[in-house]
């Protein structure tokens, strides 16, 4: 029989990677949820929006007229103590 993966490991493997431009919001809230609230201070509520599955963070910035740039870093600074303004 095939083991299955720790999925305790698998969380805290995903925790310390970087987030990037490329990936879709369904995969950055899979990897780091925090970046859910972070999203919506900045008034993007990809959570709930059906296109979160195949639209890249890239593209819903351009699509919002938002700065991809500060999104990112905010995402990536999400859940780390760092305050985002």
């Amino acid at each position: 029989m095939k083991k299955e993966k720790n999925s305790k490991k698998d969380k805290s493997e995903k925790k310390g990677k970087v987030i990037t431009q490329d990936m879709t919001f369904m995969e950055v809230m899979e990897m780091k949820p925090e970046a859910a609230y972070t999203l919506m201070e900045m008034g993007m509520m990809c959570g709930g929006c059906p296109m979160a599955q195949f639209e890249t963070i890239e593209d819903g910035c351009n699509a919002h007229g938002t700065d991809v740039k500060d999104v990112m870093k905010k995402i990536n600074e999400a859940g780390e103590g760092k305050k985002n303004e």
